[in-house]
C-alpha cells in the first residue's frame, strides 16, 4: 500500500496552511506525575476512521512539538498516536535546578513513565493493541519496556535505536571517567553537572549538522526551539551517561528475551549511534526485521524525502499489517 506523506518541497507552507491548524484542530494534550512526582507532558489524536494505534518514544532533547509533522502524516493514513515528553525534556518537568541539564537517576523512570502513560492516560482513550514507535534514546527505553512489559505492545519500530553511542570509550575509561566527573561534583557539593566537555544547547549551522540532510526540517527544527525556548536541553549530565551506560548493558543483556515483533532501521550514515554494537544487539532479537538505510543521518524521521519517505512508507505498512495481525487472532 502507498501512503500519503508531507514533502520538504514548501515545507513552511505546509506547516502554515496545514500541519499546524492540524495541531490546534486534532491534537489534544495533558500532562500527569510521573515517578518522584515528576510532571510529564503528553499529547494524541484519533482520527475519525482509526485502524491503528502508536505510542510514540521520542529521543534524547526532543520534545512532542517537534513531531507535529510526523504525527499529521499519520494521521492523514488512519493511525491514532500518542506521544509524551520524556521526564527531563520537552515541555515535561525537570530534575535539577537547570533546566538545561540532559538528566535522568536511572532509566527505569523513563521506562515507568512510558508504561504508566500506556497503561493508565492512553488506556482511557482506546482498548485497541498499542504499537510502540521508537527514535534513538527512545529505543532504549522502548526496548526496556518490551523487557518489562512483555505483553504491551503488539510491534515495535525503532528507527536508529540507541544500544551504543559514538564516540564509543573503552569501558575502563567511561567509568574511570564517570567516577572522576562525580567525584568532582560531590566536592563542589552540586546536585548534578554535565560530563566532560558537554554544555548548555548549541544550535549548530545546517552545514555541520550530522542528524539530516534535510535543510528545510533542520531550520524547522531550530526555528522550533528558538522560539520555544522552554524545551532547549543542552549535554548529558554524568548522571544520565551513567544510567545510559548501564540501560544499553542491559539491553545487550537480554535482547534475547524480546519476543515482540521488531522492525528496525539502522541509518549507515548514523554519527550519533554505535551501529556495530546496535546491530550485534538487534542480531538477539527473536522475531526482528533488520533494514539498513544506505547514507541516511540519524533523524530518519526528519531526514530528506529520498530517506524519509520510503522509511516512512514500510513502517506504516509494517504497523498497519501487525495491527491487523493482531486483530484476526
Amino acid at each position: 500500500m502507498s501512503w500519503t506523506l508531507t514533502s520538504e518541497n514548501h515545507l513552511g507552507e505546509t506547516y502554515a496552511n496545514h500541519i499546524n491548524p492540524f495541531w490546534k484542530e486534532a491534537v489534544e494534550t495533558g500532562e500527569f506525575k510521573g515517578k518522584h512526582d515528576v510532571s510529564v507532558h503528553y499529547a494524541w489524536c484519533q482520527p475519525p476512521k482509526t485502524h491503528t494505534h502508536v505510542v510514540i518514544s521520542s529521543g534524547r532533547i526532543e520534545s512532542l512539538l517537534k513531531y507535529k509533522e510526523l504525527m499529521y502524516d499519520f494521521y492523514n493514513n488512519g493511525f491514532a498516536v500518542y506521544i509524551l515528553d520524556h521526564r527531563g525534556q520537552g515541555l515535561s518537568g525537570r530534575m535539577t535546578s537547570d533546566p538545561q541539564h540532559g538528566y535522568v537517576a536511572d532509566f527505569d523512570d523513563y521506562v515507568d513513565d512510558l508504561l504508566y502513560f500506556c497503561d493508565v492516560i492512553v488506556a482511557d482513550k482506546t482498548t485497541e493493541p498499542l504499537h510502540l514507535l521508537c527514535h534513538s534514546m527512545g529505543g532504549a527505553i522502548g526496548t526496556l519496556a518490551l523487557l518489562k512489559a512483555p505483553n504491551r505492545f503488539a510491534s515495535a519500530v525503532l528507527c536508529s535505536p540507541m544500544f551504543g553511542v559514538r564516540p564509543a570509550l573503552p569501558g575502563w575509561l567511561a567509568k574511570c571517567l564517570i567516577y572522576l566527573s562525580l567525584k568532582l561534583q560531590k566536592i563542589g557539593q552540586r546536585e548534578s553537572g554535565y560530563f566532560f566537555g558537554q554544555t548548555p544547547y548549541l544550535a549548530y549551522p545546517y552545514a555541520i549538522n550530522t542528524l539530516t540532510h534535510s535543510e528545510s526540517r533542520y531550520r524547522l527544527f531550530r526555528d522550533l526551539y528558538d522560539d520555544f525556548r522552554e524545551i532547549q536541553l543542552g549535554g548529558v549530565t554524568t548522571h544520565w551517561l551513567r544510567a545510559a551506560i548501564e540501560a544499553m548493558n542491559e539491553i545487550e543483556r537480554r535482547a534475547h528475551e524480546v519476543k515482540t515483533p521488531i522492525l528496525l532501521f539502522s541509518a549507515s550514515g548514523d554519527k550519533i549511534i554505535d551501529n556495530r554494537r546496535q546491530l550485534a544487539v538487534a542480531r538477539q532479537f527473536a522475531h526482528a526485521d533488520v533494514r539498513k538505510i544506505a547514507d541516511a543521518y540519524h533523524e530518519l524521521f526528519a531526514e530528506a524525502d529520498e530517506f524519509r519517505v520510503p522509511v516512512l512508507q514500510q513502517i506504516m505498512s509494517f504497523l498497519q499489517k501487525q495491527g491487523a495481525n493482531r486483530k484476526s487472532v
